[in-house]
């Protein structure tokens, strides 16, 4: 019937009992398949890790301003990794760069739910931030209002 037509006989289920076949054209059937799967791959959204690099004499506005991109890039969904490096006699006084990574996370808090706690190796401590499904929602409906 399919050599009649012109057309192909498909396989469509071989795991059934009995296998189901369609007469159609091959060609168009992969072409609308390929199509299928590249619209649906449109939809998706890859998360990839953004990193915010701080040191322990950061100034306020420095820090502010590192807080601001680490929020738009958790708004957009991405994760956040926050690194404080240490330098020369600055490891002295480890404290002052936990604090720092702590009020940034605080800062953060009300968008980003903390995934990694912070992890001192060497001469860094780090900390992963991943955006918060509810809140998020909740962040993006007052910024859409103003």
């Amino acid at each position: 019937m399919a050599e009649d037509a012109g057309l192909d006989l498909v396989e469509i289920a071989p795991n059934v009992i009995p296998p189901v076949c369609k007469i159609i054209d091959y060609g168009k059937f992969r072409y609308d398949q390929t199509k299928r799967e590249k619209e649906s791959k449109k939809s998706q959204h890859q998360i990839k890790v953004k990193e915010v690099k701080v040191k322990p004499n950061i100034d306020d506005n420095d820090l502010k301003t590192k807080t601001r991109h680490s929020r738009e890039f958790l708004i957009k969904g991405n994760k956040v990794k926050v690194t404080c490096t240490f330098r020369g006699r600055e490891m002295v006084h480890p404290e002052i760069g936990e604090k720092i990574v702590k009020d940034l996370c605080d800062e953060l808090s009300d968008i980003s739910d903390i995934e990694a706690p912070a992890k001192r190796m060497g001469r860094t401590i780090t900390v992963v931030l991943a955006p918060s499904t509810k809140k998020k929602k909740a962040a993006a409906a007052p910024a859409s209002a103003e």
